[in-house]
């Protein structure tokens, strides 16, 4: 029989999710939004565990949790606060609390406590912080730096809802992985969960993948869809987005949850002239800013330790990362985010030979990437030539202008040897070649399929 989890707090949509991840983890949850409905459940016997946020209007658990003690004295309590601060922790304690969590929190944290209090014993914190790293590496998002938190927090609130929303972030932050978590605990969850690059792709092939009677958007009926790269959108297709996301009729409207991502601001790129303004705030409902990883590098150890783990499942060696190690990756900025810190750890997987990965090993791997950056950066005659090349442009056309499609002509002339290049240098993998060049493996492929890439080796 599946553990009974009483669960109180007043702001809905965080009720909402936890109830939904709860339940994820195979538990049953009764939830409420005051202590005194918690307070007579646990009078009358209901319950395993109860979660509870500590100020509920007027009302404040920790004046509770005394009488739940002397009812269900084996009752473990869990309390939750926004009040991060250590007077807060202390009067959990104080009041018998099993533990307390300030909010914002990690998921898999909260998890890890329930089942902590639970499972009971003396081992059961050992063995929690033992599954805690294999447990990590199958979350969505893996970080409790303030700048995670504020993403989950705005993630917890947007979930329960069906409103559009706009992910804008780097290259390799993990953009996709917050659209996947966003549906998982939404309403929607039990429908499709469909993804569109949106990047390198002809205005035609948008047109049909997006718009057409079997489209994305049709597949994605009573689901989300996601897409990719929305600042790629040529003009066109944003006209036809607006207008779509613009009609009243419900035979119109796509039954889908539709979150988008940028790498771009798109605030920046409406006053450009780049992007349909009537679009953006059409998309701009809920804006989520996912942090480059150089902006929260104390996320870095448990990222790396999570990227061993599933090394290890994908079949490399199983490596631990020592701490020196771990300080010695925080001195990076990594340029390529969480997917350039993942590819290092699994190049250090599959190439370190003892079973511990040191220090020096990391230093190694940045210094080998390092050294591939100055090369790179040495070669001035490419720009020099690069910077003519545009100019014939202008000239040719002298005394009017070069013909629409400028960019991407030059574009074209630098992509594709550049493409070609690395997956020479990667021998064919898509994977490796797409960490390289800084660009999601699907944008990678949609590429090589537009420029008749020939390519060696798979990933």
């Amino acid at each position: 029989m599946s553990a009974r989890i009483l669960l109180a707090d007043d702001d809905s949509s965080l009720r909402f999710v936890l109830s939904q991840a709860l339940a994820k983890e195979g538990y049953a949850v009764r939830a409420t939004g005051n202590v005194a409905t918690l307070s007579k459940w646990v009078r009358d016997g209901e319950g395993d565990l109860v979660l509870s946020d500590v100020y509920m209007g007027d009302e404040c658990v920790f004046d509770a949790i005394p009488g739940m003690r002397t009812a269900r004295p084996n009752l473990p309590v869990i309390v939750m606060s926004a009040q991060s601060t250590v007077a807060t922790a202390l009067s959990a304690s104080s009041a018998g609390a099993f533990d307390y969590v300030p909010k914002p929190f990690d998921l898999d944290e909260l998890m890890a406590v329930v089942r902590r209090a639970l499972e009971g014993g003396p081992d059961a914190k050992t063995r929690a912080q033992a599954t805690k790293a294999e447990k990590e590496e199958r979350l969505p998002l893996i970080g409790r730096s303030p700048a995670m938190q504020e993403v989950y927090r705005v993630m917890a609130r947007v979930a329960g809802t069906d409103l559009t929303v706009l992910i804008e972030g780097e290259s390799g932050a993990g953009k996709e992985r917050v659209a996947r978590a966003i549906h998982d605990h939404s309403r929607r969850a039990n429908g499709p969960y469909l993804t569109l690059s949106l990047a390198g792709a002809a205005a035609a092939q948008i047109d049909r993948d997006l718009f057409a009677p079997d489209g994305k958007f049709a597949q994605a009926q009573g689901g989300t869809l996601f897409l990719e790269d929305v600042d790629e959108l040529p003009n066109d297709a944003q006209t036809r987005l607006a207008g779509l996301l613009h009609s009243e009729d419900p035979k119109e409207r796509p039954n889908a949850r539709l979150i988008v991502a940028a790498q771009r601001s798109l605030a920046a790129l409406v006053r450009q002239g780049a992007f349909r303004q009537d679009l953006f705030y059409r998309l701009n409902v809920v804006a989520i800013r996912l942090p480059p990883l150089r902006e929260r590098l104390e996320d870095v150890g448990d990222l790396a330790r999570a990227f061993l783990v599933r090394a290890k499942r994908e079949g490399l060696p199983e490596k631990t990362i020592d701490a020196a190690a771990i300080e010695r990756l925080k001195t990076h900025a990594f340029p390529g985010n969480v997917r350039e810190l993942e590819n290092l750890l699994r190049r250090a997987a599959a190439l370190s030979p003892a079973s511990v990965i040191t220090a020096r090993e990391i230093a190694d791997e940045l210094g080998a990437a390092a050294t591939e950056e100055v090369v790179a950066e040495s070669s001035e005659g490419f720009e020099t030539a690069f910077t003519r090349r545009i100019a014939s442009e202008f000239a040719a056309a002298s005394p009017g202008l070069p013909a629409a499609g400028l960019y991407d002509r030059v574009l074209a002339e630098v992509e594709r040897p550049l493409i070609v290049q690395t997956l020479q240098a990667t021998r064919g993998n898509q994977i490796r070649a797409a960490a390289i060049l800084g660009i999601n493996r699907n944008t990678l492929r949609k590429k090589i399929q537009i420029l008749g890439i020939a390519t060696g080796r798979g990933d």
